[in-house]
């Protein structure tokens, strides 16, 4: 019984570790985001009238749309193109950005 309880809880505490490694890098973003700033902006507020501001936006909604033009479950000429070769890791990295922004 002791053996089980021991495993449990190194199963979650490694989850805790790989949860922290897998969180967001808002200045891996900023990185990224140069390829944005033409419709978004650097400061993520929008350059083009059909473009919309990200700049505080949530990060669980920036993740979800990025994802749903990646698979086409969400469809717009630009942000479909620019979706498709953006990772997972990107994504998430994208959002951390833009939601840092005030």
């Amino acid at each position: 019984m002791m053996r089980l309880f021991m495993l449990v809880v190194a199963a979650v505490v490694s989850a805790g570790f790989a949860c922290e490694a897998m969180a967001a890098d808002a200045a891996t973003g900023r990185a990224k985001a140069i390829q944005c700033q033409a419709c978004h902006g650097m400061d993520g507020v929008a350059k083009i009238p059909e473009a919309p501001n990200l700049a505080g936006q949530n990060e669980d909604y920036l993740v979800k749309a990025v994802k749903d033009f990646r698979s086409g479950a969400r469809q717009n000429e630009m942000m479909s193109v620019v979706a498709k070769p953006l990772s997972d890791d990107d994504i998430a990295n994208l959002a951390a950005f833009y939601h840092s922004l005030k």
